[in-house]
């Protein structure tokens, strides 16, 4: 059985949390709680670009506000 977050033929969401994590979801499943659409839905390829071109910053959102707040 194969992966369905691999398919390079599926279509997917690009799925953002509060803490600014980004994450690629096939379309055919649920979003799960806490995570709201950014993108897509779009090939695998799209959203791997969106992901690359908008998430530039990996730390959460939570460590980026206390580290701000240290200075």
């Amino acid at each position: 059985m194969s992966n369905p977050f691999d398919d390079e033929n599926a279509q997917f969401y690009v799925l953002v949390n509060a803490e600014g994590e980004h994450s690629l979801w096939p379309t055919f499943a649920a979003v799960p709680g806490g995570w709201t659409v950014a993108f897509g839905a779009a090939t695998r390829t799209s959203c791997l670009h969106y992901v690359e071109s908008h998430w530039l910053d990996m730390r959460p959102n939570s460590l980026i506000a206390a580290m701000a707040n240290e200075s």
